[in-house]
């Protein structure tokens, strides 16, 4: 039986899939696991050798001077607007279309949001608009790498230069991404890196500030342990002895654990791997999908290489005869985990509430109304992309016009 003619799960037909498959999943190996077996078994289970060990061979990987891990990348971006020295009456730039802590770090700092609307091809933000919303208290532009594509960078860094803006680059999604032959976490005057399990390498939980700036290092050691150091240079009186140090201003908690380290260790020595079988999938689905009348797949820009982080398609609503939301229900009782990526921030209550209102980025809008995530992650074997592919033709072959 064709695609076309094969009846959905959700109208009680057989499912694509026995099994539920995801839109995105870690892959822990077992040198992952010995690794933090043996961190388990050593003197130090947090604020040891494992995180400075890390945080080197992240800095090395980007090309940066520094990393400092963190809890989170939530976390990560916090220390990033604090070293900053985002405050009341600042305000940063950043994208809606993104995750909500893209945004809320800069209200964690008491800063004042301000949202620039998305390029309609790439979905990243525009520069264009980036300009126009500069006033006297902008103080920072927050870019997303959407997917994993990079932003237009050189465009945002010339705006922070002419402007004498901070730059901070949430990079959770594009580890491993470049921009003009260069990788993404040396370009920004701060980059964050998530690592949280659906991301391109995992320590469960955690995220990096990568930097060029020794002042920003300092800042950000300092904000992610309670605002305290033991480093002589920087205490006040430095005549005590040994066991002295000194909060020098008001910190957070945000460590990372030597246990995470340990795991982002192994796992960032096959990014290259992970990052290439990402790029592989994307192509495979690109191919298959680039003649279907039923969605958009994505572009990509031609000064950058992507390192894919989701795979999000457009719906072309006005060929369908379905909404997007029966369309992702048709999908999910097909077995496959879709996801949508993401809802605008301006949009959600606590936002709408400040007096964000619809309507400041129709572009993001509107491109909400039509995406969907497709699964992808390198342990996904060429059966499951197969079955991914079967799916999509399945249902959108079924709502199509004729």
């Amino acid at each position: 039986m064709k695609v076309d003619q094969m009846q959905l799960a959700i109208h009680g037909g057989a499912r694509v899939r026995d099994t539920y498959l995801s839109y995105g999943r870690q892959w822990i190996t077992e040198e992952d696991i010995q690794t933090v077996v043996q961190t388990l078994q050593s003197p130090f289970l947090t604020q040891g050798p494992k995180i400075k060990e890390f945080e080197e061979k992240m800095a090395a990987a980007v090309g940066a001077k520094y990393a400092v891990a963190f809890a989170n990348g939530t976390a990560a971006l916090h220390g990033a607007c604090y070293a900053a020295g985002i405050s009341a009456g600042d305000e940063v730039i950043t994208t809606p279309m993104t995750f909500a802590a893209s945004a809320n770090c800069v209200r964690y700092c008491e800063g004042t949001v301000v949202f620039a609307d998305i390029l309609p091809d790439t979905y990243n933000i525009d520069p264009g608009k980036v300009r126009s919303l500069i006033t006297k208290r902008t103080k920072a532009i927050i870019p997303v790498d959407f997917t994993g594509q990079p932003a237009d960078m050189e465009e945002i860094m010339a705006i922070a230069r002419e402007h004498n803006l901070v730059v901070i680059e949430d990079a959770a999604h594009s580890l491993g991404a470049t921009y003009k032959g260069e990788r993404i976490g040396n370009i920004a005057d701060m980059t964050m890196f998530s690592f949280h399990p659906v991301k391109h390498i995992t320590t469960g939980e955690g995220g990096v500030i990568t930097t060029n700036s020794e002042e920003f290092y300092q800042r950000l050691l300092l904000f992610r342990s309670h605002g305290i150091t033991r480093e002589q240079a920087l205490l006040h009186n430095s005549s005590e002895g040994p066991w002295y140090y000194e909060m020098l201003d008001l910190g957070y908690n945000y460590r990372m654990t030597d246990i995470q380290a340990a795991l982002g260790i192994t796992q960032l020595s096959r990014l290259d791997d992970y990052v290439a079988r990402r790029r592989e999938m994307a192509n495979q689905y690109n191919l298959r999908f680039q003649e279907n009348a039923a969605l958009v797949i994505p572009a990509q820009s031609a000064v950058s290489e992507s390192s894919w982080h989701l795979y999000v398609i457009q719906l072309r609503l006005e060929n369908l005869t379905a909404s997007r939301k029966t369309i992702y229900e048709a999908l999910l009782a097909e077995n496959i985990g879709v996801n949508v990526h993401y809802i605008p921030v301006h949009l959600h209550p606590y936002y709408q509430q400040l007096g964000y209102e619809k309507g400041l980025a129709p572009n993001a809008e509107a491109l909400y109304e039509r995406i969907i995530t497709l699964p992808l992650f390198p342990a996904m074997e060429e059966q499951d992309m197969e079955d991914v592919i079967t799916a999509v033709e399945k249902v959108l072959s079924y709502y199509l016009k004729k």
